[in-house]
């Protein structure tokens, strides 16, 4: 399918972690939209083992948090809160038995977890990477659980832009960008400078899905910007929708 989306001239350039990248890609060819996947981080895991005596639930911000939660325990009956539809599926897919979703953002799974969980019932295992976007911890230490945060995986930036998003940049054949992180967005803005296409992006349209993540963007010279009204990768689709009906309106 990726291949006739090609031929039909819509590309959109991913810059999720490939394995995010994969399924969103798969998402776009059904819409026409060939992907150019160019991660601006690589996940890495951590070697650890860890320990869920007294824990009564384990909370989640990312499918890559899930990933290392499953490298790292065999147990899959403690309650998993996860920030949103996607952490929550692919905490399903690692077996886990109680599964929710906050549907949005680290303050949604805070309120999630204070409706659901007693703070008298045990303390909350929060499995992150090293670096995070919100309080999640903080803001449910006032609510009086105790909160252990357990970092399970790094996700580093990487080097420079790879030889065909460059190329693709260069040669203004990426219609759109879409950026899943404030992190991501602003290691695109460095990147596309220190490759020299930051003023190619004029020919492209980013699609955000926060508008912290825009911010991120800086002022590089973007065709459009527009901001998914959800963090979900479900609202950023329905970006991609509405800009490619405006594109067939000319």
């Amino acid at each position: 399918m990726a291949s006739i989306a090609w031929r039909q001239g819509v590309r959109a350039l991913v810059t999720r972690p490939r394995k995010e990248s994969e399924a969103l890609a798969a998402a776009l060819a059904a819409r026409g939209v060939g992907a150019l996947i160019e991660p601006m981080m690589q996940i890495h895991f951590c070697d650890a083992t860890i320990d869920l005596t007294g824990v009564q639930a384990v909370l989640c911000t990312s499918a890559n948090g899930v990933r290392a939660l499953a490298r790292a325990t065999t147990e899959r009956a403690v309650p998993l809160l996860a920030v949103g539809d996607a952490t929550a599926a692919r905490a399903w897919a690692e077996g886990f038995a109680e599964v929710a979703s906050a549907g949005g953002d680290a303050a949604a799974l805070a309120c999630l977890a204070a409706d659901r969980l007693r703070p008298q019932d045990g303390r909350l295992l929060y499995v992150s990477g090293g670096a995070v976007a919100g309080d999640l911890v903080g803001d449910l230490s006032a609510r009086g659980f105790e909160v252990e945060r357990s970092v399970l995986y790094e996700a580093r930036p990487v080097p420079g832009l790879g030889a065909a998003a460059t190329r693709a940049l260069s040669a203004g054949e990426i219609d759109f960008a879409l950026f899943f992180s404030p992190r991501t967005a602003a290691i695109f803005t460095r990147l596309a400078a220190r490759a020299g296409v930051a003023q190619r992006c004029e020919k492209v349209t980013a699609l955000a899905i926060s508008a912290a993540a825009d911010r991120a963007l800086g002022m590089l010279p973007w065709r459009a910007r527009l901001i998914a009204e959800r963090p979900d990768q479900e609202t950023m689709l329905d970006l991609v929708d509405r800009a490619l009906a405006k594109r067939r309106q000319g």
